[in-house]
């Protein structure tokens, strides 16, 4: 059985409330609604963390071990700045696939940088809620790959 972990980073939660012109209006639990629709049709198990403290991801992760097959990650603000997340995922062996709804890249400068791209299998970044729905997708490819 397939396990993912899905991770967002710190004020994820406001989605729907923050910035829309950025984020758009969809919220979290829409996101995470439609992500159990599509591990369900895939056959696969969802766990689902949120937080706003880096060490509470920096844990969640360091405990995944051989609980999860893949981990999908939206690291938020902490992509830019956290080396503690970015060897949190290095010191695991679980593919892991970096999310953002925007596009990191078409934004202010200190957002073009990830610290995590390095040790993440692959980056979705760009299409609003999709790029979760096009992460679970990849996450699961790369496991069903790897078997």
């Amino acid at each position: 059985m397939i396990k993912v972990l899905v991770i967002h980073g710190p004020n994820l939660n406001l989605l729907g409330k923050r910035e829309p012109e950025v984020y758009g209006k969809i919220t979290m639990e829409s996101i995470n609604k439609k992500l159990k629709e599509i591990a369900g049709k895939k056959k696969v198990t969802l766990d689902i963390f949120q937080s706003n403290h880096e060490g509470e991801i920096v844990d969640k992760i360091g405990k995944a071990g051989n609980k999860y097959s893949a981990i999908l990650i939206n690291p938020a603000a902490y992509t830019h700045t956290s080396v503690a997340i970015r060897d949190a995922i290095s010191a695991i062996d679980i593919p892991t696939v970096e999310v953002h709804l925007s596009n990191i890249y078409a934004r202010e400068d200190f957002r073009h940088i990830s610290l995590i791209s390095s040790v993440a299998k692959g980056q979705v970044s760009g299409f609003g809620a999709d790029s979760y729905f096009y992460g679970l997708d990849a996450a699961i490819n790369l496991v069903k790959k790897s078997k």
